[in-house]
């Protein structure tokens, strides 16, 4: 399996994915640099990994998720969390990374899945 950066959402006040929220990918190393703004689809998935091949580098990253704006885009009137920004760290470049979201409007967790 060749390596790569993925994640998905799973909207665990629905227990369904969560379609439709933005995420954002920034390289923290040196100057922080946006490499990617993407919209889950209707799986709580990106269309595509968000890092691949090459473009998978070691180094330290963040996803940025829009939790606010993606609960006030269902009518959910008041979340806690405007964001949820995971930083983590690509250490082998040959490996792959899954950095899931499972979010309400009140609490969200992550871990490094498969």
């Amino acid at each position: 399996m060749p390596a790569k950066l993925s994640t998905h959402v799973l909207d665990l006040t629905r227990g369904a994915p969560a379609a439709g929220m933005t995420i954002e990918l920034w390289r923290l190393e040196g100057k922080p640099a946006l490499l990617a703004t993407v919209v889950t689809n209707a799986d709580g998935r990106t269309d595509a990994p968000l890092l691949a091949g090459d473009a998978l580098t070691a180094g330290d990253y963040q996803l940025v998720f829009h939790v606010r704006e993606y609960f006030a885009g269902r009518g959910e009137a008041t979340t806690f969390f405007v964001q949820a920004n995971i930083q983590f760290r690509i250490a082998d470049p040959t490996a792959s990374y899954h950095v899931p979201l499972l979010v309400t409007p009140w609490a969200y967790s992550t871990y490094r899945g498969s």
